[in-house]
């Protein structure tokens, strides 16, 4: 168990190399990272790369509201977004398999997805301010021109 544990220490590690590594069964290094350490295994998680001047100038920013705004002067404020959707969702080839014996039998039993060149898009919008949430407001694609 202290070997698992030292092995954790590296930034990225598989339950499998560490099963080789140790000379015991991969699930026997799941069952002690689970229960005997209380480890989980969390997915990577995306977040845009931000430079050093990027975040010195998001502080910058920051400190120049708290400075020159009172809190009833920024209770007014709204901000927002809005999000493309597709309407026909989002697949994931890898969280879908048949298994069969060929190609051709697969593709008999629906392992065949088929995608539209321009799919159906709507857009949301969403604000919020110190009130709270601003109700979504829903555009069908192409129902926003420049006008």
């Amino acid at each position: 168990m202290l070997k698992a544990k030292q092995c954790l220490d590296q930034k990225r590690v598989s339950t499998r190399r560490l099963a080789a590594e140790m000379n015991i069964s991969k699930s026997s290094i799941h069952r002690i990272l689970r229960k005997d350490l209380g480890c989980f295994p969390y997915k990577k998680i995306k977040q845009p790369k931000l430079t050093d001047v990027q975040k010195k100038k998001r502080v910058k920013f920051a400190n120049w509201v708290l400075n020159n705004y009172t809190k009833s002067d920024i209770t007014g404020w709204l901000f927002s977004d809005e999000k493309y959707f597709d309407l026909n969702g989002i697949y994931n080839n890898q969280n879908d398999r048949i298994w069969t014996i060929s190609r051709e039998e697969a593709d008999k039993r629906g392992a065949i997805y088929e995608t539209t060149k321009f799919p159906v898009k709507v857009m949301v919008w969403l604000g919020v301010c110190s009130e709270g949430l601003s109700v979504p407001v829903i555009f069908e694609d192409g129902s926003m021109g420049a006008q």
